[in-house]
């Protein structure tokens, strides 16, 4: 995600390294290749324009003038005008009724019933609401197909009609239904073309003027670039939707429409989906994808992440068989598989400040602890527990059980000895974190 323009930009600020202040002459260069950089993302040649003139403005002001190195000013400024592209401030979903009613738009194939599902996942988990979702796409019975199998998955049912192809009885029935079972939240996922129709406008407006819905989202997927935004704009025209939601922003994206939509159709990004899993959902934070874009991490949104995976029981007991010196490897498996619980890797390990630009051609998959893994689950019951037994017999047995090398077994006995002692010097609940941090990293040095 935004690996090229974060790269153009970084060799765009080098262009004033050395040099005394920031003047007219040596802006120019650095500017032209800022604006290269942002339409080569795919970024609108007219916000590409007005952004880099801004930056013009505001860089060769008095303040900056004096400042002894121009090169950090001038990330400054673009990260200032960055976070304000993309809309300066986070905005929450609508949800201060009792009862509320969200209305899912966009393209077949933008990710729509996908993104209906995972909303439905994190107002659940998160906002602790009970959410019903709702099944208008009466042209594709594979689309209500796909929503009762992502509610099987989160454990929130789905309304649907198989036999009714009225989309605003449906939805309007949904909606009965959910406020006769006690359902606070509703969620309606319409149906989608392959292109911008008038029959397809008429419909989701007729649907939107019907339900009254507390939130319109427009779900676009980012990969499209410039279409998203054009697509975006044509449907804003039409249904005045309140916020956008981009898919797929950790596949092969330039960026384009993260940066230029804000700014076309005056309305803010909400979510962005950021992988296939369920939990794959995140708010929008304009100053954190700032942060994103020019290498300085996302350490927030980590911390946040890792958060959610932490439960202060489990914590409680861990850190006495520390204290103990009693973790084994059972403990140890826990703690891989929380880490696999907050993401993709390569995107957490992207996360954090300079790391992320080390390993960027490093491959990180989401298997990067499977050998460590079947390790584990080659040893004996008693093993698990009692590390300190594992000998050499025993490493030879693992290594064939797990289909490891013995060298491979004695790195991880070794990495998790020294885990342990580091551990064990530790105390508090800050340093736990700390320490499962710092295991997390051992585990990727090793890995690469």
């Amino acid at each position: 995600m935004f690996d090229n323009l974060s790269d153009r930009l970084e060799r765009s600020f080098k262009i004033l390294k050395g040099e005394g202040r920031i003047t007219e002459i040596n802006i120019a260069e650095t500017l032209k290749d800022v604006r290269r950089a942002l339409l080569d993302a795919d970024v609108n040649y007219k916000i590409a324009k007005t952004f880099t003139k801004k930056i013009k403005e505001e860089a060769l002001g008095k303040n900056v003038i004096k400042s002894v190195k121009p090169g950090q000013m001038m990330i400054k400024i673009v990260h200032h005008e960055l976070v304000k592209l993309m809309g300066g401030e986070h905005s929450e979903i609508n949800l201060e009724n009792k009862f509320s009613v969200l209305l899912i738009a966009g393209l077949q194939g933008s990710g729509k019933t996908t993104f209906s599902g995972k909303l439905a996942n994190l107002l659940k988990k998160k906002k602790k609401k009970k959410p019903l979702l709702i099944a208008c796409d009466v042209y594709r019975p594979a689309a209500i197909k796909q929503l009762k199998i992502l509610g099987e998955q989160i454990e929130v049912p789905v309304y649907s009609e198989i036999e009714n192809k009225n989309p605003v009885e449906i939805a309007l029935n949904g909606i009965e239904h959910a406020k006769n079972y006690g359902y606070n939240v509703v969620i309606i996922d319409t149906a989608g073309r392959l292109a911008i129709d008038e029959m397809m406008m008429q419909e989701i407006t007729s649907i939107k003027q019907n339900v009254e819905p507390n939130e319109t989202l427009f779900v676009v997927d980012a990969m499209t670039g410039q279409d998203a935004v054009n697509t975006a704009k044509e449907f804003n025209e039409k249904l005045n939707f309140d916020g956008v939601v981009l898919t797929k922003l950790d596949g092969d994206t330039r960026g384009g429409a993260a940066l230029s939509i804000r700014a076309v159709v005056t309305k803010p990004i909400k979510f962005v989906g950021m992988g296939e899993k369920m939990d794959a959902l995140d708010i929008f934070y304009p100053a954190r994808m700032a942060d994103r874009i020019l290498g300085m991490g996302d350490i927030v949104s980590l911390v946040e992440k890792a958060q959610e995976q932490f439960d202060e029981e489990e914590a409680r007991k861990l850190q006495k068989k520390i204290a103990k010196n009693q973790f084994n490897f059972n403990d140890f498996l826990k703690q891989i598989g929380q880490i696999k619980k907050m993401g993709n890797l390569k995107d957490l390990v992207g996360m954090i400040p300079g790391v992320g630009k080390a390993l960027k051609n490093i491959d990180i998959d989401d298997d990067a602890f499977k050998s460590i893994e079947a390790i584990i689950f080659s040893m004996t019951k008693e093993e698990r527990e009692k590390p300190n037994i594992i000998n050499g017999s025993r490493r030879k047995r693992i290594a064939k059980g797990s289909g490891t090398s013995i060298q491979e077994v004695n790195r991880l006995v070794k990495q998790f000895e020294e885990t342990r002692k580091m551990m064990r010097s530790l105390s508090g609940g800050k340093n736990l974190s700390r320490m499962m941090g710092s295991s997390f990293m051992q585990k990727m040095k090793q890995r690469n």
